[in-house]
């Protein structure tokens, strides 16, 4: 038996990565990676970075209500809440169109449905609030005020629910009826036992520039902002006690 031997210069002894070699380039792709989410989370604080997520939890469950059950659906926010105005530009709740017996649509097409809320909905972090006049039905051109509906279309609403909604519209295929829309939120204060109408969030010295959100697509998909510039001048220009 003749044993084989690796010469001192052949490429194959030299082409093998130790272990030490290894564990430092792990090691250098765990910083960069670190490094690469610090820089796009610090646009926006944790309260804020957490209702984006929120939200677009949201939007993905009344997109898939559409889809799965062919009938349109919506997201609502809170906007001004008769008995609960701590939650106004906080609550947000999916709905879907109502149905009959057969499970059927009421309304037409060319109708606006009456909406029936299908769970409690969630609350954006503690100040954390919708921004009305940043979000937009055409982000690109920044203009167009969001849809809104008062309780009156919502069947059954309990007290809690009463009041006036932004609503962002979903059809029975799951398409944004208004594509290219945005959803803003910003960190900020605002006297929570007034409407929100009377008394506005706004900017605190602490969370200058603390906003955060996305825009949605035609097929109910959603892209986050990944700066301040993506979401507007306005945002940018923003100084501490400004309304939102």
């Amino acid at each position: 038996m003749h044993s084989i031997h690796t010469k001192a210069g052949s490429g194959w002894g030299k082409s093998a990565f130790t272990l030490v070699e290894m564990l430092v380039v792990i090691a250098i792709i765990s910083i960069l990676m670190t490094a690469g989410s610090i820089g796009l989370s610090g646009m926006a604080g944790k309260g804020v970075t957490s209702g984006v997520a929120t939200a677009e939890s949201w939007f993905d469950e009344a997109r898939t209500t559409a889809v799965s059950r062919n009938i349109r659906s919506c997201v609502l926010v809170a906007k001004s809440l008769t008995d609960s105005p701590a939650d106004d530009l906080r609550r947000m709740v999916v709905a879907y169109e109502e149905v009959d017996a057969n499970g059927l649509p009421v309304s037409t097409p060319a109708q606006e449905p009456n909406w029936v809320l299908s769970s409690r909905g969630a609350v954006l972090p503690d100040q954390v609030f919708f921004s009305q006049g940043f979000s937009k039905q055409d982000h690109s051109k920044g203009a167009g005020a969001i849809n809104e509906i008062t309780d009156a279309k919502i069947k059954d609403a309990k007290s809690a629910y009463k009041g006036t909604y932004l609503i962002y519209q979903f059809n029975d295929q799951g398409i944004c009826k208004t594509p290219g829309t945005s959803f803003i939120i910003g960190s900020g204060s605002r006297v929570s036992s007034a409407s929100a109408t009377a008394q506005p969030p706004r900017v605190t010295s602490s969370a200058k520039r603390d906003f955060g959100g996305f825009v949605i697509w035609r097929n109910g998909r959603s892209s986050v902002f990944r700066s301040p510039d993506q979401m507007g001048d306005a945002v940018k220009g923003l100084n501490s006690g400004d309304k939102f």
